[in-house]
């Protein structure tokens, strides 16, 4: 593992730039920010269900689970349909989408922590990185209709601070030395 995040630790970087770029924009324009996150979804989830749909359609005659297919791509349009008829629904289930990623990319950083412990040092980046995702999480599922445009400025905020916790990883990462393990005679 410390191998892989050695030679990607641009990636890290490159993440923590993408994610304050991120929440200074959802703070300069937390209506536009909500408003965009609600049309992009929208519109996947019309166009996903479409091909679904349509490709379970053509190949009803090869696969006799082609209406699983069919039944999934109605619902992405259903979902898609429903976006764009009631918006403020979606900001909502938009909250607790953004809530459980939050809380499932939290804990699976702090078990990466906990896993490297033994093999780096300041592993406390990345568990102070995970437990702003999982507060994050408690807090927008708690109060997930106080208000979608504060909760897009408390999602810039953290966005900003987890990318520059994402930065200041990948730079400690660049530099990683093992730790001298203790030879056993």
């Amino acid at each position: 593992m410390i191998n892989f995040l050695q030679r990607s630790w641009w990636a890290l970087a490159l993440r923590g730039l993408l994610a304050i770029l991120f929440g200074v924009l959802a703070i300069v324009w937390p209506g536009i920010t909500l408003d965009v996150l609600i049309v992009f979804f929208g519109a996947y989830s019309l166009v996903d269900g479409f091909f679904s749909a349509a490709g379970a359609l053509a190949h009803r005659k090869h696969d006799r689970t082609w209406w699983l297919f069919f039944l999934s791509g109605l619902a992405g349009v259903f979902v898609g349909v429903l976006t764009f008829i009631l918006p403020g629904l979606t900001a909502l289930v938009l909250v607790i989408l953004i809530a459980a990623r939050a809380l499932v990319v939290g804990l699976f950083e702090i078990t990466a922590a906990i896993a490297l412990r033994k093999t780096i040092r300041n592993e406390w980046y990345l568990i102070l990185n995970a437990t702003l995702s999982i507060l994050v999480a408690v807090v927008l599922f708690l109060m997930p209709g106080a208000g979608a445009l504060a909760l897009v400025w408390m999602i810039g905020i953290t966005a900003i601070l987890i990318g520059v916790l994402l930065m200041a990883i990948a730079f400690r990462v660049r530099r990683w030395q093992p730790i001298d393990k203790p030879r056993i005679k």
